[in-house]
């Protein structure tokens, strides 16, 4: 399964008040050595993409999934791929993830000296174009170029480790954000990354998240009861 012959994701249609909620489990809290079945349970149960953090041991101070994984878990299924490049100098390797399979590229606006072009990158490569912004990163970051997204990734913890605590003063982050994509008429799609659970899970969606990533609370446990039952939650919210 080659990424020219997938057929790539359509984006968020907002009408009014009323958008499409996706979710997106974090495999990057997955048991490793049982990565595929992991994978398996969590899009049986309902879950929408697989989220796919790539760390370099440089931008992030870790190092996880490359390219030799991610090709073999994508012959494994159809299911969304969504890569978060969290790496120094993206451009080097976007065509490369594209190629084994993400139909979603997400860089840091941190990470790149030239962003737009960057971006520009992701768009010519037909797949999705994401954005991620760090906790400190303003959103003033999205002046000029919030029409070359399609999806913006706020990071709702400091990036290179799961299992953080979320931080709260992110939930103001979201809400200006969906406000400045009203006020742009713009469909965008805005992902939250970092500390989601169960708790606190309503708040972001409340706040103007439309895509939620959880690892922790959907690996720790039984990866298919807790995909199912947070799918439950986020239907629950946008009946």
């Amino acid at each position: 399964m080659t990424a020219e012959k997938r057929e790539r994701p359509e984006g968020a249609i907002l009408q009014g008040d009323m958008m499409e909620y996706r979710f997106h489990p974090s495999i990057l809290a997955a048991d490793f050595k049982n990565l595929g079945r992991d994978i398996e349970q969590v899009v049986q149960a309902g879950a929408d993409g697989i989220h796919i953090d790539v760390m370099d041991g440089d931008f992030v101070p870790q190092i996880s999934f490359g390219m030799p994984v991610i090709r073999s878990i994508r012959s494994s299924t159809d299911v969304t791929f969504d890569v978060h490049l969290m790496v120094a100098n993206p451009e080097r390797y976007i065509e490369t993830f594209v190629d084994c399979g993400a139909d979603i590229v997400t860089i840091h606006a941190e990470a790149t000296r030239d962003v737009e072009n960057a971006l520009k990158q992701i768009r010519r490569a037909g797949v999705r174009v994401g954005l991620a912004l760090n906790p400190g990163t303003s959103l003033s970051t999205l002046d000029y170029i919030i029409d070359d997204v399609d999806m913006v990734l706020l990071m709702t913890v400091n990036p290179g480790f799961g299992g953080q605590k979320y931080i709260e003063k992110a939930t103001r982050k979201i809400k200006a954000l969906r406000a400045m994509a009203r006020n742009e008429d713009r469909e965008l799609d805005i992902e939250v990354d970092g500390g989601v659970i169960a708790e606190n899970l309503h708040t972001v969606l409340e706040a103007g998240a439309n895509i939620i990533v959880m690892g922790s609370a959907v690996f720790n446990g039984d990866p298919a009861a807790n995909t199912a039952r947070f799918k439950e939650e986020i239907a629950r919210f946008s009946s």
